[in-house]
């Protein structure tokens, strides 16, 4: 069966962390700085695992842009439809703490990534994909949001619409995210998110309520992803859970996106993306929920955001 392409639209992040290891003289800081960004994160993932993959993003021409072009590059992923912005790059410095759980700070004002205009949008090469992905900041930053969100209502030939909000509230204010997603879910197929992103969005909310709320506002299936506890599903209603594969965990950078991108390579492998996943079966979302949480696993067990390849899950299950 061929696959249809997936296009990620979104931002890329230069994620910057402390480098201890690093010669340095008193009084300066060392930063290890990593292509990150969650839709760019899963445009990897998507790629490396054999999908044709176009990212659609604003890249800087400064040199974390660079770098995000090298990342992307290398790793299979089509960069024809992104935009050469004059903006900066976006900046996050990241803490890991001891369970390997990263927290970030953002330098975000005026950064390429938001700053989508209506005619960049209209040009994106949408034409034939069968999943178009977002989420994450370029949803809900101005002035790119309202534009993207519009976007998903109008993608030529009615391609599978997949959310991930990736809640970042120190950098939008929560109200922002819970106003916009019953939006979002009349968009979108496939609603892709994490418990701490629900204990933002509906604090004191029970994931199995939560999908009951989100299937009537219009989304068919939810994930949510339990991080160590494995992952929720629900399809219109039916629920299934899987398993987190055990692993011996470096930091959990990326697992998310990475989970995503399983997600959605499975899912087009058994000819599922396009249109609003007529004929998707419970057992087929095990399946799919059950390959990408082997994803976020191998994910997990390197530093970074740093997806796995195909071959790699093959030498995984050989071992």
């Amino acid at each position: 069966m061929t696959r249809l392409p997936v296009a990620v639209l979104g931002e890329c992040v230069a994620d910057a962390f402390t480098d201890s290891s690093a010669e340095r003289r008193p009084g300066e800081l060392a930063l290890r700085v990593l292509p990150g960004g969650g839709p760019a994160n899963t445009a990897v993932a998507l790629a490396r695992l054999g999908t044709p993959t176009r990212f659609l993003g604003r890249i800087s021409a400064d040199p974390f842009g660079a770098l995000f072009r090298q990342h992307l590059d290398s790793s299979g992923v089509d960069l024809g439809g992104s935009v050469a912005a004059a903006e900066p790059s976006t900046l996050a410095i990241a803490t890991v703490d001891e369970l390997g759980q990263a927290r970030y700070s953002f330098h975000a004002e005026g950064t390429a990534d938001w700053a989508w205009t209506p005619a960049e949008l209209g040009a994106l090469p949408l034409a034939g994909v069968g999943c178009l992905h977002t989420g994450s900041l370029a949803l809900v930053r101005e002035p790119g949001g309202p534009r993207v969100e519009e976007l998903l209502t109008r993608a030529p030939g009615r391609p599978t619409v997949s959310i991930d909000p990736n809640v970042r509230p120190l950098l939008v204010d929560p109200a922002r995210y819970r106003s916009r997603l019953p939006h979002w879910c009349a968009a979108a197929d496939i609603l892709r998110l994490s418990a701490d992103d629900l204990d933002v969005l509906l604090p004191g909310v029970s994931p199995e309520r939560a999908c009951d709320d989100w299937h009537l506002a219009g989304v068919r299936l939810v994930v949510i992803t339990l991080g160590g506890r494995g992952a929720l599903a629900s399809l219109d209603g039916e629920r299934l859970t899987v398993d987190a594969p055990r692993t011996d965990v470096v930091d959990t950078i990326g697992a998310g996106d990475a989970f995503t991108g399983g997600l959605l390579h499975h899912l087009g492998g058994i000819g599922r993306l396009g249109g609003r996943l007529d004929g998707l079966t419970p057992e087929e979302v095990h399946d799919a929920c059950r390959f990408a949480a082997r994803v976020a696993a191998l994910t997990c067990s390197v530093a970074g955001p740093n997806p796995p390849w195909h071959a790699d899950l093959r030498d995984r299950a050989d071992s």
